[in-house]
């Protein structure tokens, strides 16, 4: 138990105006008690949002591994027939063909809606459900991808668009409760056992080893600054992750690494008292936490 780490982690989620939970552990420990962790709530159910994509990501590779699916196989694909998205293909003007893989590389590094949908479509919620039952992360569950989560939201907002779905979910002045904030209606895992699949992936247990440094680069990739990355913005070190963002609720889970040390495997989840689009103020957290519970378990540090 890590009390002091704790206490500080908790008084940054309360400072910046959230309810947060946290898992933080070393990459290749073959057991990780709470004496061996940073763990704030880590057992409690939480929201993926996107961070849904690692999981549906690393039953993609499988597909690979086996041959089922090419890599390099092209897909063509209309932005008018896809997912809405701030990122990606479906905001572009027209249709584009791209292979699997760099499809998987816009899910990743820009969190493309419309690129998971496709990928999801062809892996399946079954291809998902069993690389979480083989890994073991039996209170993890994908039950859709962001069009449902887009579906679902129209019918409890009663709007006529995605915008306005949206745009009811950001009012703070609103009173309805969507299942998109809700673990039991929607997808839903543990901190703890996103780090449980952090460390599978980085170990080589998810998938072949090619898959794996793919899984490794793809993550390195993502573009956003300021959550996790935010806490760590020195040279030389790694922060390879994956965001999820839907209304409220605010995440990021990634390994963080030190030259020369052992990798850190955070993952973050908040939900805030507002609904703002933006809320710095919620992102800074993300990156103080993960700070506070990288520092307490890296190896090879001066104290």
């Amino acid at each position: 138990m890590r009390t002091a780490a704790e206490k500080r982690i908790r008084d940054v989620f309360a400072d910046a105006g959230c309810t947060g939970w946290l898992h933080a552990r070393r990459v290749g420990e073959q057991r990780v008690d709470d004496g061996d962790a940073v763990s704030v709530e880590a057992d409690d159910l939480v929201v993926t949002a996107s961070v849904y994509k690692l999981p549906l990501l690393v039953a993609l590779c499988r597909e690979f591994d086996t041959g089922a699916l090419s890599p390099t196989a092209t897909v063509r694909v209309n932005p008018a027939d896809c997912t809405p998205g701030p990122t990606g293909v479906s905001i572009f003007r027209d249709p584009v063909v791209m292979s699997w893989r760099d499809l998987a590389l816009s899910m990743m590094t820009v969190s493309d809606n419309a690129a998971a949908d496709l990928i999801l479509g062809s892996v399946g919620l079954d291809g998902i459900d069993r690389v979480l039952t083989e890994l073991g992360l039996r209170r993890t569950r994908i039950i859709g991808g962001t069009a449902d989560v887009h579906r679902a939201l129209l019918v409890e907002s009663h709007a006529h668009t995605t915008r306005e779905a949206f745009d009811a979910l950001a009012d703070n002045d609103e009173a309805w409760a969507a299942s998109a904030y809700d673990p039991a209606f929607t997808s839903a895992t543990t901190p703890r056992e996103m780090t449980s699949l952090l460390d599978a992936i980085w170990t080589g247990r998810a998938v072949s080893a090619a898959q794996t440094e793919f899984i490794r680069e793809v993550m390195a990739g993502q573009i956003w600054p300021h959550r996790i990355r935010s806490g760590f913005p020195y040279a030389g070190v790694t922060v390879a992750g994956k965001t999820g963002t839907i209304g409220a609720i605010r995440n990021e889970v990634a390994v963080v690494g030190f030259p020369g040390e052992t990798p850190v495997a955070v993952a973050v989840f908040t939900r805030a008292a507002r609904a703002d689009p933006v809320l710095p103020v919620v992102d800074q957290a993300i990156g103080r936490a993960a700070h506070i519970a990288v520092t307490e378990l890296r190896s090879g540090r001066i104290d």
